[in-house]
């Protein structure tokens, strides 16, 4: 695993509006490790939550879907 790939380089969400509450994910870390770092946006320098890869999918599929 390289640092880049590891480095989190976070992307706010596009369910985000720009009323401030924003979420921001790392895809690239996601991809390299498997987990899937999570935070807000408003602060960066706070913790980060952190989900495996597979039941980050389940949760994005229960929003999509209208389950959640």
């Amino acid at each position: 695993m390289t640092t880049e790939s590891t480095t989190p380089q976070w992307v706010k969400s596009s369910y985000s509006d720009n009323g401030g509450s924003c979420v921001e994910w790392a895809p690239r870390t996601a991809s390299a490790t498997g987990i899937v770092p999570v935070r807000d946006s408003k602060n960066p320098g706070g913790p980060a939550l952190t989900v495996r890869a597979a039941a980050f999918r389940t949760f994005i599929a229960g929003i999509t879907s209208g389950e959640l």
